[in-house]
């Protein structure tokens, strides 16, 4: 509930003369303000963001605060909702009241209340998916008592620049969307992308970012990429249009639960080849994200060339050295070769069960 202020003004009489003469400098008018006590409920989180990956479990703080002067009521009502990267709406997580408790959509059966006392409203999120990241908000509304806060959960993973076969600037935001599914990830937020340009990002290609703007991180500003004379930072394009407006893409993806590896193949391999050596092998052929979250957070590092399933060849390199990426540690890319004739290794992944 607001606080409300309550301002009263008290005027003396002019004809109130026999005060004037015992207290000439007594005011005429004075006024006098009188202020309710704050909220008598609230919410809080111990900390703004919390970190985990994908596949495993994060618990998001709320912790209710309520004034001993409320009566008990059975029908306090708990709603975490997940805020959209535009903020435009909020997507239902999970609404408790007494003992009715609902999870709604992708968190069906993933989430429920941490519960460790009646005043916390924490919730546990289970099988942390690449979609889960995003900002959350716990509402608690008490009679006609009410509060908020919003937490963030952020994921340890890697941002990666994307295009297609098709070339540079090919894809609308949908599409952009599809390619980073298509190679296990998700198009990178804004807070993703600065991360990682903090991290040493430096790219000159605009790519869209899930808020549906467009923009790219310089780490070395130079002529082609918003002039040498600039500082570094992200360069931005603005919100585009959606269905008309083609970019690349920054994708994000996470942990995985499975094994990335460099398939020891007597003989290099068609595209075709490549792919049936894999499932040969139990597997299926790597996908660009898992060699890149191989790369970052594994510390993968192979100095041979080999085919993914976009049709591309790549190889990574997490300790530069002569004749393997010389210079720094990256994912190396060969391009999209012709898949029926030019010969190559692959990578292969193979999921847990």
């Amino acid at each position: 509930m607001i606080p409300v202020l309550i301002c009263a003004v008290i005027s003396l009489s002019a004809a109130s003369t026999d005060l004037d003469v015992l207290y000439p400098e007594l005011e005429h008018s004075r006024t006098i303000y009188v202020t309710e006590n704050g909220p008598r409920l609230s919410v809080m989180a111990e900390q703004s963001k919390v970190v985990s990956r994908r596949g495993g479990n994060a618990t998001l703080p709320c912790k209710i605060q309520r004034d001993q002067s409320l009566a008990p009521n059975r029908k306090m009502r708990i709603k975490w909702t997940k805020l959209t990267s535009d903020y435009l709406k909020e997507v239902d997580v999970f609404v408790a009241m007494d003992y009715h408790k609902r999870s709604y959509g992708s968190f069906h059966g993933r989430v429920h209340l941490q519960g460790s006392s009646p005043m916390d409203a924490s919730l546990v999120i289970t099988e942390i998916t690449l979609e889960d990241y995003g900002r959350y908000k716990c509402e608690v509304i008490d009679g006609l008592e009410d509060g908020t806060v919003v937490v963030t959960l952020d994921l340890e993973g890697v941002v990666f620049p994307y295009f297609p076969r098709l070339g540079r600037y090919n894809l609308n935001f949908y599409e952009a969307e599809r390619a980073c599914r298509d190679q296990d990830a998700i198009v990178a937020s804004f807070d993703q992308l600065y991360d990682a340009w903090r991290g040493g990002m430096d790219w000159c290609n605009a790519g869209w970012l899930s808020d549906g703007s467009v923009q790219y991180p310089i780490a070395a500003p130079r002529e082609p990429c918003g002039g040498k004379n600039t500082v570094p930072g992200i360069r931005n394009y603005g919100l585009r249009d959606k269905d008309k407006n083609h970019y690349d893409v920054f994708c994000f993806t996470s942990h995985y639960k499975g094994r990335f590896y460099y398939l020891i193949h007597p003989s290099k391999l068609t595209y075709d080849e490549a792919v049936r050596a894999c499932q040969k092998d139990g597997a299926q052929i790597a996908k660009v994200g898992q060699m890149f979250a191989a790369w970052k957070l594994l510390g993968y590092d192979r100095c041979d060339a080999g085919w993914l399933a976009d049709g591309s060849v790549r190889y990574p390199i997490s300790s530069p050295r002569r004749r393997c990426s010389p210079t720094e540690a990256a994912v190396r890319f060969s391009g999209f070769p012709d898949k029926k004739h030019k010969l190559y290794g692959v990578y292969c992944f193979k999921g847990d069960d």
